[in-house]
Parts: C-alpha cells; sequence; structure tokens
C-alpha cells in the first residue's frame, strides 16, 4: 500500500507491476520492467518512490511522479528477495537469494555495506520505527537484528522450528513480530531479544477425529493429521 492508503502496487512472474487504486479497485497503472520477474516492492515513506526487486541481481527504484526507473543498484549475486525503505526515506535495504543483505544509499545509489550471517536466501527484512536497527528472516530459520550504523549483528534469535516467512515491528518499537510455517506467531522483547508470547495458529482440521472413517487410504489419513 501507498503511504496515504489510496493506492496498492502488485507486482509478479509476468514482468510488470499494476497500480491499483483502493477505493473503486480499478488498475490505473501498469509498469512494464521488461523480461525480469519482479519478486518484491515498497513504496518509500513520502510515496513519491517505488522499489522493485528482480530476478536479475537488480534493484530497480521507480520514480511515481513519472512512472520511470530513476536509479538502479546492482551488488547482489542472485535474486533480490525483499527490500525495504528506512523510516526517512534516504537509505533502502534488500535481501536476496545470496544470502546477504545490501544496505543503498538513495541519493547517490552506492552501496553502504553488506550484512552477512544467514546462511539460506533472506526472506524478509524489517526497518525498526527509529532506523537504527534492521530486522531479517531468513531460510535458516534464524531472525537476525543488525545495527544499521556500523553492520554489526546484535542478536540471532532463534525459536521457529520451520522456515519463517514474515515479519514486523509494531509501532512502539519494542516489539519484534514473527510468523512461520510452524503454525506460530511469536512476540519479541527487542531489547532483550527473549520470545514473550507465542501464539499457535490452528490446523485446517483442528479437532477433526478420523477415528473409525472409512474411505481413507493411510496416506490421506496420513495427510489430515499432518494439517492438525
Amino acid at each position: 500500500f501507498s503511504p496515504d492508503g489510496r493506492m496498492l502496487a502488485s507486482a509478479g512472474e509476468d514482468t510488470t507491476i499494476r497500480l491499483w487504486d483502493v477505493g473503486v479497485g480499478k488498475c490505473l497503472h501498469v509498469l512494464d520492467l521488461t523480461n525480469t520477474l519482479i519478486y518484491a516492492i515498497a513504496f518509500s515513506p513520502d510515496g513519491a518512490y517505488l522499489a522493485a526487486g528482480c530476478d536479475e541481481q537488480r534493484l530497480c527504484l521507480i520514480e511515481m511522479a513519472s512512472q520511470r526507473i530513476a536509479k538502479q543498484f546492482k551488488g547482489h549475486a542472485e535474486a533480490i528477495i525483499t527490500v525495504a525503505f528506512h523510516p526517512d526515506g534516504d537509505m533502502l535495504a534488500s535481501g536476496g537469494r545470496d544470502e546477504t543483505i545490501r544496505l543503498w544509499d538513495i541519493g547517490n545509489g552506492h552501496e553502504l555495506r553488506t550484512l552477512q550471517g544467514h546462511s539460506a536466501q533472506i526472506l524478509s527484512v524489517a526497518f525498526h520505527p527509529t532506523g537504527n536497527l534492521l530486522a531479517s528472516i531468513s531460510a535458516d530459520r534464524n531472525i537476525r537484528l543488525w545495527d544499521v550504523t556500523t553492520g554489526q549483528c546484535l542478536r540471532t534469535l532463534h525459536g521457529h522450528t520451520h522456515i519463517i516467512r514474515a515479519l514486523m515491528f509494531l509501532a512502539d518499537g519494542r516489539t519484534l513480530v514473527t510468523g512461520g510455517y510452524d503454525e506460530r506467531l511469536k512476540f519479541w522483547d527487542v531489547l532483550t531479544g527473549r520470545c514473550f508470547k507465542t501464539l499457535i495458529v490452528p490446523g485446517p482440521y483442528e479437532g477433526m477425529n478420523i477415528t473409525g472413517a472409512t474411505g481413507l487410504t493411510d496416506a490421506q489419513k496420513a495427510t489430515l493429521k499432518a494439517l492438525g
């Protein structure tokens, strides 16, 4: 969503970004990046730019007024899976299949630093509301908190038993929330790194009793049990 909530941007494997009017549900514009899959998009805090992470190891900065690519950032060795703007709008973070996170100066297009430590592709990154910290999740099932100024990993959080797919800081900056394929939402104290709450999402067949059921193969029964 754009910062004012009036526009939604969507992207995918058709190499296009579509801009939608949320109020009427109409597609306003189609931006074609030509022969490149788009894995991640994010609006700048002021809504003036849209960042797009692509499979050609490039990060595109699109000016919304002209709907043209204003800058391209190159440095990743593989596809870019996630992008996020710094709260001040002067920095971009990107994470990719090359297991690295890169911080970019939007003004001059230079790479500021590379954050390394994850042992699998980066799935999502998020800036702390103050902009001093960056949180990242990876297919290695770990959460890392980074000092944006130095690039140092301050803390690694463990607890999920499957791949983590989403994360966000709460507005007060004291709590980080993560969710994964282990059907858990975890709430972390940013200062201490302690998980202080876990919410378990019920499986789709939670509570179903298949004892004595007929017509099901052993494989089908096993699948139902695995799903809850």
